[in-house]
Protein backbone atom coordinates (compact mmCIF):
# COMPACT_ATOMS: atom_id res chain seq x y z
CA UNK A 1 0.00 0.00 0.00
CA UNK A 2 2.59 2.26 0.70
CA UNK A 3 4.65 1.71 -2.33
CA UNK A 4 1.10 2.08 -4.50
CA UNK A 5 1.20 5.99 -3.01
CA UNK A 6 4.90 6.60 -4.12
CA UNK A 7 3.82 5.31 -7.75
CA UNK A 8 0.52 6.50 -8.18
CA UNK A 9 0.03 9.55 -5.74
CA UNK A 10 3.27 11.32 -6.73
CA UNK A 11 2.47 13.02 -9.54
CA UNK A 12 5.78 14.74 -10.46
CA UNK A 13 8.09 12.45 -8.61
CA UNK A 14 8.95 15.28 -5.79
CA UNK A 15 7.77 13.67 -2.63
CA UNK A 16 4.75 15.84 -2.43
CA UNK A 17 1.53 13.64 -2.39
CA UNK A 18 -2.14 14.29 -3.28
CA UNK A 19 -4.61 11.51 -3.06
CA UNK A 20 -7.67 12.51 -3.96
CA UNK A 21 -10.20 13.36 -1.04
CA UNK A 22 -8.86 10.95 1.95
CA UNK A 23 -12.05 11.06 4.01
CA UNK A 24 -12.14 14.41 3.97
CA UNK A 25 -15.04 15.26 2.08
CA UNK A 26 -15.88 18.74 0.86
CA UNK A 27 -12.77 20.45 3.20
CA UNK A 28 -11.40 21.95 -0.23
CA UNK A 29 -12.50 24.32 -2.25
CA UNK A 30 -12.60 21.78 -4.76
CA UNK A 31 -13.84 18.17 -5.08
CA UNK A 32 -10.13 16.70 -4.56
CA UNK A 33 -11.37 13.63 -6.53
CA UNK A 34 -11.73 15.07 -9.38
CA UNK A 35 -9.81 16.90 -11.73
CA UNK A 36 -8.79 20.68 -11.10
CA UNK A 37 -10.98 23.76 -12.77
CA UNK A 38 -7.54 25.60 -12.52
CA UNK A 39 -6.08 22.34 -14.58
CA UNK A 40 -2.60 21.21 -13.10
CA UNK A 41 -2.31 19.25 -9.82
CA UNK A 42 -3.11 20.02 -6.34
CA UNK A 43 -0.56 19.36 -4.03
CA UNK A 44 -1.50 18.05 -0.68
CA UNK A 45 -1.04 19.52 2.59
CA UNK A 46 -2.93 16.58 4.25
CA UNK A 47 -1.98 13.87 1.58
CA UNK A 48 2.27 14.54 1.90
CA UNK A 49 1.37 14.36 6.06
CA UNK A 50 -0.15 11.04 5.44
CA UNK A 51 2.71 9.91 4.18
CA UNK A 52 5.79 11.60 6.12
CA UNK A 53 3.10 9.67 8.91
CA UNK A 54 2.78 6.51 7.24
CA UNK A 55 7.04 6.60 7.05
CA UNK A 56 7.11 6.82 10.52
CA UNK A 57 4.66 4.57 10.86
CA UNK A 58 6.78 2.05 8.80
CA UNK A 59 9.79 2.95 10.18
CA UNK A 60 8.39 1.99 14.14
CA UNK A 61 7.29 -1.12 12.69
CA UNK A 62 9.82 -2.19 11.37
CA UNK A 63 12.54 -1.79 14.25
CA UNK A 64 10.05 -3.78 16.09
CA UNK A 65 10.08 -6.91 14.34
CA UNK A 66 14.17 -6.66 13.85
CA UNK A 67 14.00 -7.63 17.07
CA UNK A 68 12.94 -11.21 15.83
CA UNK A 69 14.67 -10.68 11.97
CA UNK A 70 17.34 -8.92 11.35
CA UNK A 71 16.31 -7.99 7.71
CA UNK A 72 13.97 -5.31 9.13
CA UNK A 73 17.07 -3.20 10.49
CA UNK A 74 17.46 -2.49 5.96
CA UNK A 75 13.88 -1.94 6.11
CA UNK A 76 13.80 0.66 8.94
CA UNK A 77 16.69 2.74 7.38
CA UNK A 78 14.74 3.10 4.03
CA UNK A 79 11.44 4.57 5.85
CA UNK A 80 13.94 6.93 7.30
CA UNK A 81 14.74 8.02 4.32
CA UNK A 82 11.56 8.30 2.57
CA UNK A 83 10.14 10.11 6.04
CA UNK A 84 13.21 12.61 5.50
CA UNK A 85 12.67 13.06 2.11
CA UNK A 86 8.75 13.86 2.34
CA UNK A 87 9.08 16.72 5.21
CA UNK A 88 12.11 17.95 3.16
CA UNK A 89 10.02 18.26 0.11
CA UNK A 90 6.94 20.03 1.87
CA UNK A 91 9.58 22.70 2.59
CA UNK A 92 11.90 22.93 -0.57
CA UNK A 93 9.34 24.10 -3.01
CA UNK A 94 8.82 27.73 -4.14
CA UNK A 95 9.81 29.85 -0.67
CA UNK A 96 8.70 27.96 1.78
CA UNK A 97 6.99 24.74 0.01
CA UNK A 98 3.50 23.89 1.28
CA UNK A 99 4.28 26.20 4.60
CA UNK A 100 3.41 29.80 4.44
CA UNK A 101 5.15 32.16 6.49
CA UNK A 102 3.64 34.94 6.89
CA UNK A 103 0.43 33.00 8.30
CA UNK A 104 2.22 30.46 10.17
CA UNK A 105 0.12 27.45 8.71
CA UNK A 106 0.34 24.73 6.07
CA UNK A 107 -2.04 25.03 2.83
CA UNK A 108 -2.73 23.21 -0.11
CA UNK A 109 -1.04 24.23 -3.16
CA UNK A 110 -1.86 24.33 -6.68
CA UNK A 111 0.56 23.79 -9.59
CA UNK A 112 -1.07 25.30 -13.12
CA UNK A 113 -0.34 24.05 -16.06
CA UNK A 114 2.68 26.51 -16.77
CA UNK A 115 4.73 26.22 -13.79
CA UNK A 116 2.51 28.60 -11.62
CA UNK A 117 2.11 28.06 -7.72
CA UNK A 118 -0.50 29.59 -5.93
CA UNK A 119 -1.24 28.11 -2.14
CA UNK A 120 -5.05 28.01 -1.34
CA UNK A 121 -5.38 30.06 2.07
CA UNK A 122 -8.38 27.88 3.23
CA UNK A 123 -7.20 26.83 7.27
CA UNK A 124 -8.54 24.04 7.67
CA UNK A 125 -7.71 20.35 9.25
CA UNK A 126 -5.48 19.98 6.09
CA UNK A 127 -3.12 22.38 7.66
CA UNK A 128 -2.96 20.65 10.97
CA UNK A 129 -2.74 17.15 9.75
CA UNK A 130 1.53 17.95 9.56
CA UNK A 131 1.53 17.72 13.64
CA UNK A 132 0.95 13.72 12.79
CA UNK A 133 4.18 13.07 11.71
CA UNK A 134 5.95 12.47 14.80
CA UNK A 135 7.57 10.21 16.77
CA UNK A 136 10.47 9.62 19.02
CA UNK A 137 13.24 6.98 19.12
CA UNK A 138 14.55 6.07 22.58
CA UNK A 139 18.59 5.24 23.33
CA UNK A 140 18.35 2.00 23.69
CA UNK A 141 16.75 1.06 20.48
CA UNK A 142 20.03 3.10 18.59
CA UNK A 143 21.92 0.79 21.12
CA UNK A 144 20.20 -2.52 19.79
CA UNK A 145 20.39 -1.99 15.79
CA UNK A 146 24.08 -0.10 14.79
CA UNK A 147 23.43 -0.75 11.28
CA UNK A 148 20.67 1.80 11.60
CA UNK A 149 22.21 4.49 14.17
CA UNK A 150 24.54 4.27 11.39
CA UNK A 151 22.49 5.20 8.89
CA UNK A 152 20.77 8.35 10.80
CA UNK A 153 24.78 9.30 11.65
CA UNK A 154 25.59 9.31 7.94
CA UNK A 155 22.57 11.59 7.26
CA UNK A 156 23.66 14.28 10.43
CA UNK A 157 27.41 14.13 8.61
CA UNK A 158 26.68 14.43 4.93
CA UNK A 159 22.74 15.51 4.17
CA UNK A 160 22.54 18.25 7.19
CA UNK A 161 19.94 20.20 5.59
CA UNK A 162 17.38 17.19 5.65
CA UNK A 163 18.81 16.20 9.17
CA UNK A 164 16.63 19.21 10.22
CA UNK A 165 13.55 17.19 10.79
CA UNK A 166 15.45 14.94 13.00
CA UNK A 167 16.44 16.79 16.86
CA UNK A 168 18.04 15.55 19.60
CA UNK A 169 17.84 16.27 23.39
CA UNK A 170 21.57 16.95 23.49
CA UNK A 171 23.65 19.31 21.37
CA UNK A 172 26.33 16.56 21.05
CA UNK A 173 24.69 14.81 17.83
CA UNK A 174 26.94 12.14 17.60
CA UNK A 175 25.87 10.80 21.55
CA UNK A 176 24.43 7.47 21.49
CA UNK A 177 22.42 8.37 24.88
CA UNK A 178 19.81 10.63 23.60
CA UNK A 179 16.44 10.49 23.01
CA UNK A 180 15.60 11.18 19.28
CA UNK A 181 12.25 13.37 17.91
CA UNK A 182 11.34 12.63 13.80
CA UNK A 183 8.89 15.21 13.11
CA UNK A 184 8.31 17.22 10.27
CA UNK A 185 7.46 20.76 12.44
CA UNK A 186 10.95 22.50 13.79
CA UNK A 187 10.02 23.75 17.23
CA UNK A 188 9.32 27.57 15.89
CA UNK A 189 7.11 26.22 13.70
CA UNK A 190 5.24 23.97 16.01
CA UNK A 191 4.48 26.61 18.16
CA UNK A 192 3.34 29.04 15.70
CA UNK A 193 1.07 26.34 14.08
CA UNK A 194 -0.04 25.88 17.36
CA UNK A 195 -0.96 29.81 17.84
CA UNK A 196 -3.77 29.00 15.17
CA UNK A 197 -5.21 25.74 16.72
CA UNK A 198 -5.66 26.99 19.99
CA UNK A 199 -7.14 30.21 19.46
CA UNK A 200 -10.79 30.22 20.32
CA UNK A 201 -11.66 32.61 17.03
CA UNK A 202 -10.33 29.48 15.02
CA UNK A 203 -9.94 26.02 15.46
CA UNK A 204 -10.79 26.05 19.49
CA UNK A 205 -14.33 25.31 20.41
CA UNK A 206 -15.35 24.49 23.70
CA UNK A 207 -16.08 20.92 22.66
CA UNK A 208 -12.44 20.30 20.71
CA UNK A 209 -10.31 21.21 17.59
CA UNK A 210 -12.59 22.34 14.61
CA UNK A 211 -12.26 20.95 11.03
CA UNK A 212 -11.99 24.51 9.86
CA UNK A 213 -11.43 28.09 11.21
CA UNK A 214 -14.11 29.58 13.38
CA UNK A 215 -12.73 32.53 11.27
CA UNK A 216 -14.19 32.06 7.85
CA UNK A 217 -17.42 32.94 8.94
CA UNK A 218 -16.25 36.68 8.72
CA UNK A 219 -14.22 35.89 6.24
CA UNK A 220 -15.18 33.04 3.67
CA UNK A 221 -12.54 31.72 1.23
CA UNK A 222 -13.48 33.15 -2.44
CA UNK A 223 -11.64 32.05 -5.68
CA UNK A 224 -12.90 32.83 -9.20
CA UNK A 225 -12.17 30.15 -11.91
CA UNK A 226 -13.48 31.59 -15.54
CA UNK A 227 -16.85 32.53 -14.66
CA UNK A 228 -17.26 29.88 -11.63
CA UNK A 229 -16.63 30.96 -8.24
CA UNK A 230 -15.74 28.95 -5.43
CA UNK A 231 -16.06 29.61 -1.49
CA UNK A 232 -15.62 28.12 1.98
CA UNK A 233 -17.30 29.37 4.92
CA UNK A 234 -17.69 28.39 8.09
CA UNK A 235 -20.07 26.05 8.70
CA UNK A 236 -20.01 24.39 12.59
CA UNK A 237 -23.24 22.10 12.36
CA UNK A 238 -24.19 19.91 8.82
CA UNK A 239 -22.80 20.78 5.17
CA UNK A 240 -24.54 23.51 3.23
CA UNK A 241 -22.63 22.31 0.78
CA UNK A 242 -23.98 19.53 -1.90
CA UNK A 243 -20.21 17.85 -2.06
CA UNK A 244 -20.17 14.36 -1.85
CA UNK A 245 -23.72 14.71 -1.75
CA UNK A 246 -23.65 16.63 1.43
CA UNK A 247 -23.62 14.05 3.50
CA UNK A 248 -20.90 14.70 5.64
CA UNK A 249 -19.21 18.16 6.68
CA UNK A 250 -15.25 19.37 7.33
CA UNK A 251 -16.22 22.55 6.92
CA UNK A 252 -16.45 23.83 10.91
CA UNK A 253 -17.56 20.40 13.15
CA UNK A 254 -15.67 18.45 15.75
CA UNK A 255 -14.63 15.51 14.35
CA UNK A 256 -13.16 12.75 16.36
CA UNK A 257 -10.46 10.59 14.86
CA UNK A 258 -8.51 13.67 14.22
CA UNK A 259 -8.92 15.39 17.32
CA UNK A 260 -7.36 11.82 19.16
CA UNK A 261 -4.26 12.09 16.61
CA UNK A 262 -3.74 16.20 17.52
CA UNK A 263 -4.13 14.71 21.48
CA UNK A 264 -1.44 11.68 20.22
CA UNK A 265 0.98 13.57 18.65
CA UNK A 266 0.91 16.44 21.69
CA UNK A 267 1.97 13.66 23.85
CA UNK A 268 4.40 12.99 21.15
CA UNK A 269 6.37 16.05 21.47
CA UNK A 270 5.86 17.08 25.13
CA UNK A 271 7.46 12.88 25.20
CA UNK A 272 10.62 14.82 23.84
CA UNK A 273 10.45 18.62 24.99
CA UNK A 274 9.37 17.77 28.24
CA UNK A 275 8.14 21.11 29.92
CA UNK A 276 10.83 22.91 28.56
CA UNK A 277 8.25 23.66 25.89
CA UNK A 278 5.39 25.90 26.37
CA UNK A 279 2.55 27.83 24.35
CA UNK A 280 -0.70 29.83 25.47
CA UNK A 281 -3.48 28.02 25.87
CA UNK A 282 -6.04 29.30 24.73
CA UNK A 283 -3.76 31.73 22.52
CA UNK A 284 -4.32 35.00 23.79
CA UNK A 285 -4.79 34.55 27.56
CA UNK A 286 -1.51 34.65 28.41
CA UNK A 287 -1.64 31.54 30.28
CA UNK A 288 0.98 29.10 28.85
CA UNK A 289 1.16 25.11 29.63
CA UNK A 290 3.47 22.70 28.80
CA UNK A 291 2.16 19.70 25.48
CA UNK A 292 0.95 17.50 28.05
CA UNK A 293 -1.12 19.65 29.89
CA UNK A 294 -2.59 20.93 26.64
CA UNK A 295 -3.41 17.31 25.40
CA UNK A 296 -5.17 17.29 28.55
CA UNK A 297 -7.05 20.27 28.32
CA UNK A 298 -8.56 19.13 25.10
CA UNK A 299 -9.39 15.71 26.38
CA UNK A 300 -11.38 17.54 28.74
CA UNK A 301 -13.37 19.32 26.38
CA UNK A 302 -14.15 16.06 23.85
CA UNK A 303 -15.25 14.23 27.06
CA UNK A 304 -17.72 17.13 27.86
CA UNK A 305 -19.44 16.49 25.12
CA UNK A 306 -20.91 13.36 26.88
CA UNK A 307 -21.23 15.04 30.28
CA UNK A 308 -24.72 15.60 31.36
CA UNK A 309 -25.24 19.61 31.53
CA UNK A 310 -28.68 20.55 33.08
CA UNK A 311 -29.93 16.83 32.63
CA UNK A 312 -28.29 16.70 29.02
CA UNK A 313 -25.35 15.92 27.18
CA UNK A 314 -24.49 18.64 25.14
CA UNK A 315 -23.99 15.68 22.02
CA UNK A 316 -27.89 15.01 22.70
CA UNK A 317 -28.06 18.53 21.65
CA UNK A 318 -31.33 20.24 23.34
CA UNK A 319 -34.18 17.02 22.64
CA UNK A 320 -36.23 16.35 26.61
CA UNK A 321 -36.62 12.93 25.28
CA UNK A 322 -32.09 12.16 25.91
CA UNK A 323 -32.89 13.41 29.87
CA UNK A 324 -35.87 11.20 30.68
CA UNK A 325 -35.38 7.85 32.28
CA UNK A 326 -34.62 5.06 29.69
CA UNK A 327 -32.81 6.87 27.55
CA UNK A 328 -30.41 8.85 29.14
CA UNK A 329 -28.01 6.39 29.80
CA UNK A 330 -28.09 5.02 26.41
CA UNK A 331 -25.47 7.14 25.08
CA UNK A 332 -25.15 8.07 21.15
CA UNK A 333 -21.56 8.19 19.34
CA UNK A 334 -22.35 10.72 16.80
CA UNK A 335 -20.47 10.72 13.52
CA UNK A 336 -19.15 14.57 14.07
CA UNK A 337 -20.32 17.54 16.46
CA UNK A 338 -21.45 20.99 16.40
CA UNK A 339 -18.52 23.47 16.32
CA UNK A 340 -20.07 26.08 18.51
CA UNK A 341 -22.67 23.07 20.23
CA UNK A 342 -21.35 20.10 20.62
CA UNK A 343 -24.63 18.91 19.36
CA UNK A 344 -24.20 15.63 17.69
CA UNK A 345 -24.69 15.17 14.02
CA UNK A 346 -24.60 12.84 11.04
CA UNK A 347 -24.90 8.50 11.85
CA UNK A 348 -25.16 8.35 15.21
CA UNK A 349 -23.76 4.85 15.80
CA UNK A 350 -19.99 5.74 14.56
CA UNK A 351 -18.27 4.17 17.56
CA UNK A 352 -15.75 3.00 15.08
CA UNK A 353 -14.26 6.04 16.13
CA UNK A 354 -16.07 8.40 18.58
CA UNK A 355 -15.88 5.87 21.18
CA UNK A 356 -12.56 6.95 21.29
CA UNK A 357 -14.00 9.10 24.11
CA UNK A 358 -13.36 5.80 26.68
CA UNK A 359 -9.76 5.70 25.71
CA UNK A 360 -9.60 9.70 26.64
CA UNK A 361 -11.63 9.53 30.08
CA UNK A 362 -9.63 6.12 30.69
CA UNK A 363 -6.57 8.15 30.29
CA UNK A 364 -7.75 10.75 32.20
CA UNK A 365 -8.41 9.25 35.53
CA UNK A 366 -5.29 7.29 35.19
CA UNK A 367 -3.11 10.33 35.34
CA UNK A 368 -4.95 13.92 34.78
CA UNK A 369 -7.23 13.44 37.71
CA UNK A 370 -4.67 12.85 40.02
CA UNK A 371 -2.00 15.19 38.16
CA UNK A 372 0.10 12.66 37.09
CA UNK A 373 1.70 11.70 33.69
CA UNK A 374 2.96 8.59 32.36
Amino acid sequence: NFTWWVNQKDHNGNNVFAGGFLGLDNIGIFDRSSPLPTGGNLEQSDGTSWMAMYSLNMLGMALELAQENPVYEDIASKFFEHFLSIAEAMHRMGDDGLWDEQDGFYYDVIELPNGERFPLRVRSMVGLIPLFAVETLEPHVLARFPGFAKRLQWFFDYRPERSLRVLTSQSEMDSPDMRRLFSVLTPRRLVRLLGRMLDESEFLSPYGIRSLSKAHGQEPFRLQVGKTPYEVTYDPADSTSGMFGGNSNWRGPVWFPLNFLIIEALQKFHHFFGDTLKVEYPTGSGHELPLWEVAEALEQRLISLFLPSDGIRPADGQHPIFAQPGWREHILFYEYFDGDTGRGLGASHQSGWTSLVAKLIHQWGRYGARGQRP
